[in-house]
């Protein structure tokens, strides 16, 4: 992690890029801040519960129908 240091990112306008696009798209583009955006999703209300309990059971049924 850079500790106030130079950065040439900064400098060249591809950080401020990145998180312009970011904040347009509405989707984090770091591996963390999808992490936390999709842990937000899941454990926020009944729809992100229903999306993680139902999604292993509907794999399974389409496995089971898929080798009939």
């Amino acid at each position: 992690m850079n500790k106030g240091g130079f950065s040439w990112k900064k400098l060249s306008g591809y950080s401020a890029a990145k998180s312009n696009v970011s904040r347009k798209i509405g989707i984090p583009l770091t591996k963390s801040g999808r992490n936390q955006k999709i842990g937000k999703i899941v454990t926020k209300g009944c729809l992100g519960i229903f999306i993680a309990i139902s999604l292993p059971v509907l794999l399974l049924l389409l496995l089971i129908f898929k080798l009939k």
